[in-house]
């Protein structure tokens, strides 16, 4: 971090010690907590559901504050996690003093803290959602020499008592102002808590959709974020998510980030922005265009898109948002700027032109380095992903490209430069493949191509096993087909699934 970064930065722990978190120690932990009157210290982590787990310590002297950061606590592992037994189900939890931010809800002044998972001889649990992810980050760049960065928009309903005020008008929300958009203050304000965690906030908006039934108004809302290292990106969307729910529930309002809660009205989605990183320059453009690494980054994601899905859409209800002819992608293909595509290459501004000074003449001219906001965003994900997960899926997948052999003709091949669905585009069209259209279609494919995400030990053996019969016990291979023109059935699912991840 800068001195910029330090001065403005909004998390409390950042700004007293100014210092990077990547530089905090036991010792400025410590000392933050004692010089501010913190009384309590949280450990937070997330389960094998996909949400953040709390355990609440007060804090009474400097000793036992000091056997709280050294030594961390135990945890039954079988009650966060699917995979682990019962008879052998102690873990330890350990905080990361980087992640550390005062707890913007306690009425009790808290500091949190998120924590590693380890096993019972001291190791980093092997299957632990953020020691996957870190090794899936180091393979990358072992590989490839660079660094994996990412960053996601967060979409969600927000759900408040009907006004009949200023009516929205249905699925044009996107960009809305107020007094339009009903809870731009509250998104605001989640924006506002996410960046006192450490959370680094792109922008926010109103979304497509917007819908009223049954008395209520449900407005679609984003958050998005900026590149970071991979591993912090995760830890950022969960701790967003944390935020958006908790404030919610201060407001009075109900918020859902589930991929589909109606039909015929805009689904929520997880969309995942990457560049990749070499001595702090993007490595996404060559001369103006996307460059050789960025279409083997791509090669392989078209490689394992399918399997993919098994990290980012973990529910039945993923598969009603991703149908055929909709823009929430199915054909496993990319292109640029094209919304219909699965992987998409935004704009980027590549173009040399001071655009700066032609919207404001009396600036002088600048030669700012625009080329590091380019990224490549993968369209599938939703909101019932586990982050982890989905982060090094989709690292291990921009890796393997790069072991491709054929990556660039396997680019090549997978691009389509206008929408996809266009009569002209029949024949690309039936070339391409599809993504499943169910958790257990998503768990055969994850079967079929599991070797890819075990190698160099990323995702263990016993994590695939596990995210596989998780998916099959859903046993919705034809539920899509069996309730699609059934409301009240679909219904039911929406309700069961309505707050997950």
């Amino acid at each position: 971090m800068n001195n910029e970064q330090l001065i403005m930065n909004a998390n409390e722990v950042v700004a007293f010690l100014q210092k990077s978190p990547k530089e905090f120690t036991k010792a400025d932990i410590m000392y933050f907590i004692r010089e501010n009157d913190i009384e309590m210290v949280n450990l937070m982590y997330p389960g094998g559901d996909g949400k953040l787990k709390t355990l609440n310590f007060v804090i009474t002297d400097l000793a036992y504050l000091d056997t709280i950061l050294t030594c961390g606590e135990r945890v039954d592992g079988s009650s966060l996690f699917s995979f682990i037994q019962a008879g052998s189900s102690d873990l330890y939890v350990l905080p990361r003093f980087s992640t550390a931010f005062v707890d913007p809800f306690a009425e009790i002044p808290t500091l949190c803290l998120l924590c590693s998972y380890f096993d019972k001889d001291g190791n980093p649990l092997e299957s632990s959602p953020e020691h996957t992810l870190r090794k899936a980050s180091e393979a990358f760049t072992k590989v490839t020499g660079m660094e994996f960065q990412a960053m996601g928009e967060l979409e969600y309903y927000v759900i408040s008592e009907d006004e009949e005020v200023f009516p929205a008008i249905d699925q044009r929300g996107y960009h809305e102002s107020a007094p339009y958009a009903k809870t731009n203050s509250f998104r605001q304000m989640c924006m506002k808590y996410i960046a006192k965690t450490g959370g680094q906030i792109k922008y926010g908006h109103s979304e497509v959709g917007n819908f009223k039934q049954d008395g209520l108004v449900y407005e679609q809302n984003e958050i998005e974020f900026l590149p970071v290292r991979v591993e912090d990106a995760a830890d950022q969307l969960m701790v967003a998510k944390w935020v958006i729910r908790n404030l919610a529930y201060e407001y009075g309002y109900d918020v859902t980030f589930a991929p589909k809660i109606t039909t015929g009205k805009a689904g929520s989605g997880l969309h995942i922005h990457m560049r990749i990183v070499k001595d702090g320059k993007n490595q996404m453009l060559s001369k103006g265009v996307l460059s050789e690494k960025a279409r083997k980054m791509i090669a392989g994601m078209m490689e394992l898109a399918p399997s993919i899905t098994a990290f980012g859409n973990k529910n039945p209800m993923s598969y009603f948002r991703l149908v055929p002819h909709q823009e929430a992608p199915t054909n496993v293909c990319w292109g640029d700027r094209n919304r219909s595509v699965l992987v998409r290459v935004p704009l980027g501004w590549a173009a040399d032109v001071d655009m700066c000074k032609a919207a404001n003449p009396n600036e002088p001219k600048t030669d700012y380095d625009t080329s590091i906001k380019q990224t490549v965003e993968m369209r599938s994900p939703d909101g019932s992903a586990d982050l982890y997960q989905l982060l090094a899926g989709l690292c291990v997948a921009c890796r393997h490209g790069f072991e491709m052999k054929d990556a660039l003709k396997v680019a090549e091949k997978t691009y389509v430069n206008v929408n996809i669905h266009d009569k002209a585009n029949a024949k690309k069209l039936a070339q391409l493949a599809q993504l499943p259209d169910s958790c257990e279609a998503s768990a055969d494919c994850l079967k079929k191509q599991r070797k890819v995400f075990e190698e160099y030990g990323v995702f263990s053996p016993a994590m695939i096993d596990g995210i596989i019969a998780q998916l099959k016990a859903y046993k919705d291979k034809t539920l899509r087909k069996d309730i699609e023109k059934k409301p009240k059935e679909i219904q039911k699912q929406v309700e069961t699934y309505f707050h997950c991840g």
